[in-house]
């Protein structure tokens, strides 16, 4: 195959949407690639605060990364407007830690330090109205030109699918959860 003609980006938006299972998973495999490549990574992840299997993995290997790895959690569980969830959080607190990740994200989106910002569940945090559609654009289109952006979870907003590089719907066939089975540390969460 020539790719004769072909021109290279120097960055990239990326979005993992859908029911499926798999886009954090996708995008852990991108922060691999991304740090084999000795490119520095910020990962910010949105909604998920409960100890899942992807905060040890990232604290291990830190060590190791050192500069090159930033990390920041900034979720508080999932979010129903009107449902004061089991952690006794409410609207405002979930809001609240949504601006704060956001507001992580934007810095390194924006900063050119980082060759790649992942922003991990950013898509539940906008579907359910705790990041506006608004902020979304903006991290997108403002976002340095050396920094590609990932953008992860359900429901990403069709009339941003236009910023979009490279977008991939993960689309359910089949999940164990379906016949009322739990889902298993390491492989789902």
């Amino acid at each position: 195959m020539s790719f004769e003609g072909y021109k290279q980006k120097s960055s990239v938006v990326i979005v993992y949407t859908g029911e499926g299972k798999g886009k954090t998973s996708a995008s852990l495999g991108l922060l691999a690639r991304a740090l084999g490549n000795r490119d520095r990574v910020a990962f910010i992840q949105f909604i998920k605060y409960w100890g899942v299997s992807e905060h040890s993995f990232i604290r291990d290997i830190q060590p190791i990364f050192k500069d090159q790895l930033y990390f920041y959690k900034g979720g508080k569980g999932f979010y129903q407007a009107g449902d004061l969830s089991p952690q006794h959080i409410s609207e405002e607190q979930h809001k609240q830690a949504a601006l704060e990740t956001y507001e992580q994200a934007l810095a390194a989106a924006n900063s050119g330090d980082y060759q790649l910002v992942i922003c991990d569940e950013i898509n539940n945090a906008v579907h359910d109205g705790l990041v506006t559609e608004k902020q979304l654009e903006k991290l997108i289109t403002n976002k340095s030109d050396k920094t590609s952006l990932c953008l992860t979870g359900r429901n990403f907003p069709a009339s941003l699918l236009k910023y979009a590089d490279i977008a991939t719907n993960m689309t359910k066939i089949k999940h164990h959860f379906d016949d009322k089975f739990l889902a298993n540390k390491g492989i789902d969460y």
